[in-house]
């Protein structure tokens, strides 16, 4: 009898150990990360999207439209917002030195101590890095097609060698061959 008791208490041990194991004191809460860096997230992307729904609009526009947007933001008075929207329209405009005036521009608002531009420094530095490239990338096509003169230059020249000598071989009087007989000479 004792072991039928055995065997029927054997369930509620079982259940008894379970609940005693989840009383026991949980491990203590980590606190959480401070809140100011999702803040500083936030502003970021509330400060950036309006810059990049302007540049998607910008590329939209047509050459008369830029040219009155460059105007209307040469008019305004400077702040990082306005120095990064110069930055994007003259990253599109492609006139001479205008990559290098942008990099100037966003330049500035990655040294400016300005909250207003601490908060625009990731998009300034990817259009920088992007402007930059783009330069090197002109810098390498201006030598490559400077290479492409001087070669076709030199080719041109040669082919001129080459047409020359080929006049000057059919100015030359034909030569007998050795089994042709000279005139007078006898049969």
């Amino acid at each position: 009898m004792k072991l039928y008791r055995m065997h029927s208490a054997w369930p509620g041990l079982l259940a008894a150990a379970l609940l005693a194991a989840c009383a026991t004191q949980p491990a203590p809460d980590v606190p959480p990360p401070p809140a100011a860096p999702a803040v500083e997230a936030e502003l970021d992307a509330s400060a950036m999207l309006p810059l990049l729904a302007y540049f998607q609009r910008l590329q939209r526009m047509s050459a008369q439209d830029l040219v009155r947007e460059r105007n209307v933001l040469a008019a305004l008075p400077p702040s990082p917002a306005i120095q990064v929207r110069l930055a994007m329209l003259l990253g599109l405009v492609r006139g001479p030195m205008d990559l290098y005036r942008a990099l100037a521009l966003l330049e500035a608002v990655l040294k400016s101590g300005d909250p207003a531009a601490a908060s625009l420094h990731p998009l300034a530095r990817t259009l920088a890095s992007q402007y930059q490239e783009r330069l090197k990338l002109e810098m390498q096509n201006e030598k490559l097609a400077q290479q492409l003169k001087e070669s076709q230059r030199r080719s041109g020249e040669l082919q001129e060698k080459l047409d020359a000598l080929a006049d000057i071989e059919r100015s030359l009087p034909v030569r007998p061959t050795a089994g042709e007989n000279l005139p007078g000479a006898p049969r």
